[in-house]
């Protein structure tokens, strides 16, 4: 007994679920306004008294709430542990990463992806048309350049049409909605793209993509939305044909 005590470190479980709830108590805090970006946290030592823990403890629940980008620590007489602002990127990085995993494992299957982007990347056309500006526009124009060049590779090619896609959610001008959107540029698009890039003819998915920022610079919202209902679609398609070659060669391996 006493030698699985000291291989499975009990103590530290123990150690790191009362960090865990330490950490939750302070983020909590910070997310609510209670605690204000850049002031500054008590020190270890009045947070182990205060929380009635030890300093090992705390130092582990500080870990924790810098990993998650809320607190930051200066060095010097003036430093230590400072509310950070909370950062939107990082905060969807983490949600895309869980998304990425979700997709792989397979919990979403490419109609719900797809019936995803129509819905949201709609709204982002409207607001775009609304909101545009002439380095939105430029930033569009220079990623469609880019499809345009038949000597690009096909990864090249799936990087700009990330990028075309997340240039149309910033124009939006809508920093909520860029929060949410940043799953489906950043996890959908790429996982969709590593599927169908063999398949589809990058002339036609370049020539839609014009055909939005066209629309979008005509102020024009329902064709925008139309283009892009297209350009699914055309996924969609793409898509299916990538599953039916690979059931036709899986058929005809196992009769060989």
């Amino acid at each position: 007994m006493g030698k699985a005590n000291v291989i499975l470190k009990y103590d530290e479980v123990v150690r790191t679920g009362i960090a865990r709830q330490v950490a939750d108590n302070i983020r909590s805090a910070i997310l609510d306004g209670r605690l204000k970006v850049d002031e500054r946290l008590p020190t270890e030592e009045d947070l182990a008294k205060s929380f009635g823990i030890s300093r090992p403890t705390v130092r582990e629940a500080l870990k924790r709430l810098a990993a998650q980008n809320l607190i930051h620590s200066k060095r010097g007489p003036t430093g230590g542990n400072f509310v950070k602002r909370p950062d939107p990127e990082g905060l969807s990085k983490a949600i895309t990463g869980a998304a990425t995993l979700l997709v792989g494992v397979g919990a979403f299957d490419i109609e719900e992806i797809i019936t995803a982007r129509l819905e949201t990347e709609t709204v982002c056309c409207r607001l775009s048309a609304e909101n545009r500006s002439e380095a939105d526009l430029a930033a569009m124009e220079a990623e469609i350049a880019v499809q345009q060049d038949a000597a690009i590779s096909d990864e090249d090619f799936c990087a700009s049409d990330v990028r075309f896609h997340r240039a149309l959610v910033e124009s939006t001008g809508n920093g909520p909605l860029k929060l949410m959107m940043y799953t489906v540029i950043e996890a959908f698009i790429p996982i969709t793209n590593m599927i169908v890039f063999r398949v589809r003819e990058r002339r036609h998915v370049a020539s839609l993509h014009q055909e939005i920022l066209d629309a979008v610079r005509d102020r024009e919202a329902a064709k925008a939305a139309d283009a892009l209902a297209r350009l699914l679609a055309y996924v969609r398609e793409s898509y299916a044909a990538v599953i039916k070659a690979r059931a036709e060669r899986d058929a005809a391996q196992a009769s060989a």
